[in-house]
């Protein structure tokens, strides 16, 4: 997607949508086939104490931009897709808006996490997210680690 009024639209449903995240302003930039990459904005809401970008906004980013690119990949209808850790290492202190990308191959993906599902009621995989500032210095790496199973295996009652 590369029309400002088209991701301007999706910014507003997913603001709606995951409310949580609407007041850090955590914006999509660019839609491709294979990547997506959000912004944090350097707003108040999203500073630390000591004037820097916070360390749960930073990995919120990490978590939203792999979460958003894996439910653009496999779709709600197959899959559950759940967070279910995530790891961050920081760099350096985040004084400008911040960026993650993330990119995967759909097919090679796919086809990954249809192999473990053979033997695996759940397939797990781990990501690395690199988020850098404006100025493209690396500020944090998040490593989110996703449970992904089949929504017949999936039980709701313990």
């Amino acid at each position: 997607m590369k029309s400002r009024w088209g991701l301007w639209q999706l910014n507003q449903i997913l603001w709606r949508v995951v409310p949580f995240n609407a007041p850090h302003k955590i914006r999509v930039i660019q839609v491709e086939e294979d990547s997506l990459r959000i912004e944090l904005p350097f707003i108040r809401k999203n500073l630390n104490h000591i004037k820097g970008i916070h360390a749960c906004a930073m990995a919120t980013l990490s978590e939203y931009v792999c979460g958003l690119h894996l439910l653009k990949l496999l779709g709600t209808d197959e899959y559950r897709i759940i967070l279910k850790s995530l790891k961050m290492d920081y760099h350096f202190q985040g004084k400008k808006a911040l960026q993650a990308r993330f990119e995967l191959d759909k097919e090679e993906f796919i086809s990954r996490i249809k192999k473990s599902l053979e033997t695996s009621e759940s397939a797990i995989e781990v990501f690395k997210i690199e988020i850098f500032d404006t100025d493209n210095r690396l500020i944090g790496t998040g490593f989110p680690e996703w449970q992904i199973k089949p929504w017949s295996k999936v039980k709701t009652k313990i």
